[in-house]
């Protein structure tokens, strides 16, 4: 019983700190999660990332059972019984555990509201048909979100789009050498590309191989954008926005001599530490990409620009809760920026590839539209389908590669990334 209370207590501080603005990367500062057992831990992970994936969902199932749905309640209180509701309704935590547990949450100045919770608990357990006949996946999207989605794919995709962010994700992983040799030994699946995907991964540090640097993770969508660039070996490459270094070890383990630049000095040093755990080199520079200039330009450049990482939220559900819509106007003039600075050091005759992980086409296509017209030394440089095997269908009339989330369901989904590759003239 202890125990359980506990991790719940723990699941509460870190999602009240990532209700608060915190990352789900970096909630838990501290340390706390590290001072639990296995189960635990891994129990608190499971409840966090539920909660957080079916927010929107989880606040009109417990409205439902509200006797005036429009009185509310205290923040704190509401959050608690975020926490119960994915409990009783996701996670599939017997009954008198999710409510006695949860309300013991429930002290301090808001102990006035423990009878109330548990309430509301009990008859959201009574009544769960009919909260899992809600449209999860739709309550559990922004409005903004859904609206762009819609807009830009349709309904039906928008629909598809949504249902993936509910589903917690595999584990995908780039390898240093063949994937064939190391599927077995971790109990992987090799994709179509090379990645290696688990479904039951557990702990990262605990995985077969890890200390001989052997893999590192990497969702196989962002892993395409290193693949598309293709340098060969021996050949400078320039990692623009490098850090935390997934695609500059995977051009590293090309043999391509790589040059990878970020501004910020904490993400180059976890950028130095994966490449020394890997095995691999490369030369870090720590500056602004839009304005620093290498003594000669390179022949290939990759740059995968800061976004609003839409294309991450079954990875990443606290992005959904932190982003706005005028956050995309404000990294579009980012990525605008630093899209014509990468031109200008992409050599003559060389290849450029531009990457986001957003779903907003104004991170995307309207961005490379934009270049192309503003700069008639690049031209594209289309992507065919037998670079990106099974992935036909993400495919653009333009020549770049669009996927989505719903892509590949029946392997468990991918990343919504884009990518655009482009040739400067001789």
């Amino acid at each position: 019983m202890r125990a359980a209370l506990s991790a719940r207590r723990v699941a509460l501080h870190l999602l009240d700190r990532i209700l608060a603005g915190a990352s789900l990367d970096d909630a838990d500062a501290n340390g706390t999660l590290d001072r639990l057992n296995a189960p635990d831990r891994a129990f608190v992970h499971a409840l966090l990332r539920a909660t957080l994936r079916a927010k929107g969902y989880l606040d009109a199932a417990l409205r439902r059972c509200l006797t005036d749905p429009k009185a509310g309640l205290p923040a704190p209180v509401t959050t608690i019984l975020e926490l119960g509701a994915a409990q009783l309704l996701l996670l599939g935590i017997p009954d008198h555990a999710a409510v006695a547990e949860t309300v013991a949450l429930v002290d301090g100045p808001a102990s006035r509201f423990k009878g109330l919770a548990n309430a509301v608990l009990r008859r959201l357990a009574r009544d769960r048909a009919a909260a899992l006949g809600l449209d999860r996946a739709r309550l559990s999207t922004p409005d903004w979100l859904w609206e762009s989605w819609a807009d830009s794919y349709g309904p039906a995709v928008a629909q598809a789009i949504a249902a993936a962010h509910q589903v917690e994700p595999p584990l995908d992983l780039s390898v240093r050498g063949d994937p064939d040799t190391l599927a077995g030994p971790l109990g992987a699946t090799l994709l179509p590309g090379g990645s290696l995907r688990l479904t039951q991964a557990g702990r990262i540090e605990s995985l077969p191989l890890y200390d001989q640097g052997a893999w590192w993770v990497q969702d196989a969508a962002a892993a395409l954008p290193a693949r598309l660039l293709a340098p060969p070996p021996g050949a400078p490459v320039l990692d623009l926005c490098a850090a935390p270094g997934g695609k500059t070890a995977q051009l590293a383990a090309m043999g391509a001599r790589v040059t990878a630049l970020d501004q910020a000095a904490g993400r180059l040093d976890r950028l130095g530490r994966n490449l020394a755990r890997l095995g691999l080199e490369a030369q870090t520079v720590r500056a602004d990409a839009a304005t620093w200039r290498p003594d000669h330009p390179f022949p290939f450049v990759l740059l995968d620009a800061p976004c609003s990482a839409t294309g991450t939220l079954r990875r990443n559900p606290d992005v959904a809760l932190h982003r706005q819509p005028r956050d995309i106007a404000t990294l579009a003039d980012v990525q605008a920026r630093l899209l014509r600075a990468a031109g200008a050091m992409t050599a003559p005759g060389g290849t450029l590839v531009y990457c986001t992980c957003s779903l907003q086409p104004a991170e995307g296509e309207a961005q490379a539209a934009a270049f192309l017209a503003d700069t008639p030394s690049f031209v594209p440089a289309p992507i065919a389908p037998g670079e990106v095997p099974d992935l036909a269908q993400a495919l653009t009339p333009q020549g770049a590669l669009r996927t989505l989330p719903s892509h590949w369901p029946e392997r468990g989904g991918l990343d919504g990334f884009y990518v655009a590759r482009f040739r400067r003239s001789g």
